[in-house]
């Protein structure tokens, strides 16, 4: 039997995140996208230290995720999903902005050992990926990383680093040997002030202004021997190597959920201020018709509706799958391609069926529409979504569908 209700414990977190949404992010959302370039915001801090106080430790959480036998759990991922949605209502670049919270954690758990997880579980780490000649092709990293006596040094250039200028370390993507392709790509930890890694600038950006997005530069940054996450081999085989790059890719699967229920709160958002709005004048999508007898505007909220039900439904679907120790990798970009396909044209239709209220800023419209966007192209945009579910569905290598 199929229960797709969440459980007590989920609706706890839903509604917490709600509170904290409502009565945090959403009146300080405007303040801050003027704002743009600051630090940590002040009214974050105590949010991430309540956040800090109830998140259970890494031991107790692995345990909740995969369980001790093979029954059903509901765990971290699936109850990550739900609170990011929830407070991306609220405003999504304050949620990338509380302190402790970067993507880079993410890394840390999907391919560290369970030493690093305890060092560095804890931090606030970014992650640092693209690069000028290599955005959605993770493969085409250049960033390079050479082991000298005890220690890696990194060499490279990283552009849109989110939390990269406020972050306590990040999580690097370098290669060991470009020659040898996406197998020798690996994940390293290093600590924001460490010397040879440089801030070069903070973004200015359409949407999630708040959010620090950086650009850095390694030269020669040293870092300790242990500062590899999960192994340094290189793979000698062809299917060793598609091994060990999924390991680094795993990542992916674990944040483009995450991602998919930040396109779900937005989205969500808009189409709740939008129905506000038109029911004052007289338009109430009330479901109570069918949709061939529903005006134009009733039906484009219809399929609005279902739109984002069906995004949330698969979103859903890949976290309970990593929770439960499913392979999720074609879930993941699924939920992810849906989502930030339909957060996107949700928020723009919705400044569209208002007018004028919809692109001025006396409502929150524009600044949705304009948040929007970027979900639809980090982590992965939605081309290279549809690409990794195309070469699942035909059983293709990268090599043979380009």
């Amino acid at each position: 039997m199929i229960n797709l209700e969440l459980p007590k414990k989920m609706l706890m977190v839903q509604q917490m995140s709600q509170q904290l949404a409502s009565s945090v992010f959403r009146p300080i959302s405007r303040k801050y996208d003027k704002i743009e370039h600051c630090d940590t915001p002040e009214e974050l801090r105590p949010v991430a230290q309540m956040i800090a106080a109830v998140r259970p430790s890494q031991s107790k959480a692995k345990d909740t995720q995969q369980g001790a036998d093979d029954s059903v759990k509901n765990g971290a991922n699936l109850t990550g999903i739900v609170g990011m949605e929830e407070m991306c209502w609220g405003d999504v670049g304050l949620m990338l902005s509380i302190p402790g919270t970067g993507l880079g954690n993410a890394a840390v758990m999907a391919v560290g050992t369970p030493e690093q997880k305890e060092k560095f579980g804890k931090l606030y780490c970014a992650m640092a990926i693209t690069e000028p000649g290599a955005g959605s092709d993770s493969a085409a990293v250049s960033t390079s990383a050479r082991l000298d006596g005890d220690e890696w040094v990194l060499n490279g250039e990283k552009i849109y680093c989110t939390a990269g200028q406020r972050c306590d370390a990040v999580v690097v993507w370098a290669t060991l040997d470009k020659s040898k392709g996406k197998a020798a790509i690996k994940s390293f930890i290093v600590s924001r002030d460490n010397p040879g890694m440089t801030l070069v600038r903070v973004e200015d950006k359409m949407g999630l202004r708040i959010s620090d997005t950086a650009a850095l530069s390694l030269n020669d940054c040293r870092i300790p021997k242990d500062s590899i996450l999960g192994s340094a081999e290189v793979a000698d085989t062809e299917e060793a190597r598609k091994k060990a790059f999924g390991g680094v890719m795993q990542t992916f699967d674990n944040t483009r959920p995450q991602v998919a229920a930040m396109a779900l709160g937005v989205a969500r958002a808009a189409l709740e201020i939008t129905r506000e709005i038109l029911s004052k004048e007289g338009v109430k999508a009330d479901f109570s018709k069918s949709l061939n007898n529903s005006t134009a505007i009733e039906a484009e909220i219809y399929r609005m509706e279902a739109d984002l039900d069906a995004a949330r439904l698969m979103t859903y679907k890949a976290a309970w799958m990593a929770d439960n120790r499913q392979p999720n990798s074609k879930d993941a970009s699924m939920c992810k391609a849906k989502a930030g396909r339909v957060g996107n044209a949700i928020t723009l239709k919705c400044v569209e069926l208002c007018g004028e209220l919809g692109y001025s800023e006396q409502f929150l419209l524009e600044k949705l529409a304009r948040d929007s966007k970027i979900i639809d192209i980090f982590e992965g945009t939605q081309q290279i979504q549809q690409l990794i579910v195309a070469r699942q569905l035909l059983g293709l290598s990268s090599r043979e569908l380009k």
